[in-house]
């Protein structure tokens, strides 16, 4: 279910090569995950994400950071560690090294996509149970990026010059497969959040995938500043629906 909650909010960025001027070296964001039983919002998990640089030989990277935990009094009920990360370039957050290490009920995988971009091609390496390795190679298409910095490309979109009503599209690759999403904006919308009263762009999620629901079930608050963090969302997925809600933001670039 917390890996819903993720696809929820990475169904949001589109295939663009937009400047970033949106996401700094050391910004910290902290959500609360709620999930809806017998027709009660309960506070489930925690997802946090945070960046910062990486110095190679040859280059400097945006680590892009995702973990989602459920809390300690869940625990017995459904255990969630999960963990995801994206190596980027700090001007475009175009991709170039995804990690992905998922836990959740006793369910383990991890995957990781190094990608080639002169290529379109993606060198992918999946440990299994026993510590199995599985490469595969595949192709992907221009622009399409990994779920993480998927999450964090949306901040470079331009809202102030999209009208009310109009519909986007983007690709994602998640398990080695492409996925497509249409964003709708729907205008702006003041919103009160655990960081103050926010003016917000207000945008519905549509995905070909059976992840989420419906075109106008799944909706995300986007502060109408430059920064453009996300701050609060409602999802709808086959098991249910809940909430995400922004805890803390720290480290903010603008």
């Amino acid at each position: 279910m917390i890996r819903c909650l993720i696809l929820l909010m990475l169904f949001m960025s589109l295939s663009v090569g937009a400047q970033n001027t949106a996401v700094g070296y050391n910004e910290k964001l902290v959500y609360t995950a709620s999930y809806n039983m017998s027709g009660i919002l309960n506070d489930i998990a925690e997802i946090s994400m945070e960046t910062s640089p990486v110095k190679t030989s040859k280059a400097t990277f945006l680590r892009l950071k995702c973990n989602a935990a459920t809390y300690s009094q869940w625990d017995s009920f459904f255990k969630i560690r999960d963990l995801y990360e994206s190596y980027v370039s700090p001007k475009t957050l175009k991709p170039y090294v995804y990690k992905r290490n998922i836990n959740e009920g006793g369910y383990y995988k991890e995957m990781k996509y190094t990608f080639s971009h002169n290529t379109n091609t993606i060198k992918s390496v999946q440990t299994k149970k026993n510590n199995r390795i599985e490469k595969r190679d595949f192709k992907f298409n221009t622009g399409t990026k990994d779920i993480v910095s998927t999450i964090y490309s949306i901040r470079l979109l331009d809202f102030e010059s999209m009208e009310v009503g109009q519909r986007k599209v983007t690709t994602i690759v998640f398990d080695r497969k492409e996925t497509k999403a249409t964003i709708t904006y729907l205008g702006k919308e003041q919103i009160n959040t655990a960081i103050g009263k926010k003016e917000c762009y207000k945008i519905a999620i549509g995905s070909e995938s059976k992840i989420i629901e419906g075109s106008r079930d799944n909706l995300l608050w986007l502060t109408a500043d430059a920064n453009k963090i996300m701050v609060y969302g409602k999802f709808k997925i086959p098991v249910g629906n809940g909430e995400l809600k922004i805890k803390s933001a720290s480290g903010l670039k603008n």
